[in-house]
Parts: C-alpha cells; structure tokens; sequence
C-alpha cells in the first residue's frame, strides 16, 4: 500500500503535516509514502530546511521538472497508488485545479488522478476565508488574510467529483484509515 504525496510552495501548515506523515509512517511499517515537491515546494522545503528529513522519512523524494516528470500521473492511473494527497496546497494550485489548469507536476497529476478514478485529497491553506497565524522557519508568527476568492476556489475543489479537501494535518489519518478499511474489506 503506497499513498502519492504532493508538496506546494506553501510553508503553512508543511511541519504540522510532516509530523503527522511521519508519525503515520511509524504506526504503519508497511506503507510506503513518495513525495513529490512541485518546483515551489523544493525551494520551501530548502527553505524551511526539511530537505534531508524528508529523504530520511520517507520512501522517496521527487522534485518536478516538468508537467510530466518525474511521470506521476501514469502510475497514479495504473493503479501504483491508494491515493494521491497535496498537502499543503497553494493558492496557486487549488485555483489551477479548480480550473483544469494542468501545467505542474502537481496540478496534472491531480487531474489526471481523478480522470483515472484514484481519490485526490487536497488541504488548502487558504481553506477558509478571514486570518490564520502561520510560522515562519525562524518561530516568527506572521499574520496572513485568507481572500474571499480563494476560500471560494477550495469550494469548489470540493464539490467536484473526486477530489475531496479538508482543513488540516489532524485530518490525515482518518484518510488513510477509510482507504485501509477499503483495503482489507471492511467498508
């Protein structure tokens, strides 16, 4: 059991979500995670100095370099994974997928995740319209407004078929748990 797991240029809400993969990887031995940073995400995971913590906990670490490459979508469509997750998600993404623009790595493989029926989850950081607090990697807190139009945008990622969003990190395992029930039968 594989899950794909998508990174954005997002630093909110990325060590939160690192923590809670990475205690996911512990409880279950036997999944296997590869990330995928967009070209964004690998300058905030430089950034945020993850780079190595990643490749360490993870199974393996890819950087886009283009829409098709590494090639994402085709094993997303071949079966290779229970999942494809984005977490956290930009702006920038979230309103490209709710558009059908596919010109990263992320946003095509996304798209064509859901054409090929594999459950896409995404997190916006701009999940709800008004202001959030996020960390900066030096422990500053930096107050941000989330726009009216991008909540909108994480709307309507939701009501499309396939793709489902949700709000935070904490989230994450009932996910997975819902796709190991699948897995062994029981739903």
């Amino acid at each position: 059991m594989k899950i794909a797991w998508g990174i954005t240029g997002s630093g909110d809400k990325m060590i939160e979500t690192i923590n809670v993969m990475k205690a996911l990887k512990e409880a279950y031995p036997e999944l296997g995670v590869e990330v995928f940073l967009s070209k964004a995400g690998a300058t905030v995971a430089k950034y945020y100095r993850i780079e190595e913590e990643l490749r360490d906990s993870f199974d393996k670490v890819w950087r886009e370099v283009d829409a098709n490459t590494p090639f994402l979508a085709a094993r997303l469509q071949l079966g290779e994974f229970m999942f494809m997750m984005i977490a956290p998600a930009t702006s920038n993404t979230v309103a490209k997928l709710a558009v059908g623009v596919a010109d990263t790595l992320l946003t095509n493989a996304a798209l064509q995740a859901v054409k090929g029926y594999v459950p896409l989850y995404i997190m916006p950081v701009d999940y709800r319209e008004g202001e959030i607090i996020t960390t900066l990697p030096n422990g500053r807190k930096l107050r941000l407004r989330v726009r009216k139009e991008d909540a909108e945008n994480a709307a309507k990622l939701d009501a499309m078929e396939g793709i489902h969003t949700f709000e935070s990190p904490d989230m994450i395992p009932a996910i997975l748990e819902e796709h190991l029930k699948k897995e062994d039968g029981l739903d």
